[in-house]
């Protein structure tokens, strides 16, 4: 376990969670575009948290983890970091995840196609009562390493 942060549904600790998300990806040595979009994912998902599962409520809790996942496990032969967000908000179906079609034109509604864009592995469930979001960005191969793999 990287980091572990509980927090509660207010829009204020939002800066917060950035700053520690990004030193986080910064440590596991994620080149600078990378950290920027795990820590603009990890922000709409909170957000999304706070506005839909918890309807705008303040005060309620939120769970987020980090991980470091491991060079050479599977899909990780670089490594990368694991994101786990857990609320006991109102339950999410997978299947209405979807977003709006980019074809509307209007405000808001596009934050999910973001985070499935930016991150690899993105995952909804429900277990005990509470959601959770498991999000996985994989590192990326440096030039110098992918050039040492190709000789």
């Amino acid at each position: 376990m990287l980091l572990k942060l509980e927090l509660q549904s207010n829009p204020e600790a939002l800066c917060l969670v950035r700053a520690t998300v990004e030193r986080a990806a910064e440590v596991l040595q994620f080149h600078d575009a990378e950290t920027r979009a795990i820590v603009r994912s990890v922000d709409e998902a909170l957000a999304n948290v706070m506005r839909h599962a918890y309807g705008g409520r303040p005060g309620l809790p939120i769970e987020m983890s980090c991980r470091r996942l491991e060079h050479g496990g599977q899909n990780a032969a670089q490594g990368g970091i694991e994101i786990l967000l857990v609320d006991k908000g109102v339950p999410v179906k997978p299947s209405a995840l979807k977003g709006r079609s980019f074809d509307e034109i209007r405000p808001g509604g596009l934050g999910l196609h973001f985070i499935r864009q930016s991150m690899d592995e993105v995952e909804f469930s429900r277990k005990k009562g509470k959601n959770l979001l498991r999000m996985v960005k994989y590192l990326s191969p440096t030039p110098q390493a992918a050039a040492s793999e190709g000789e």
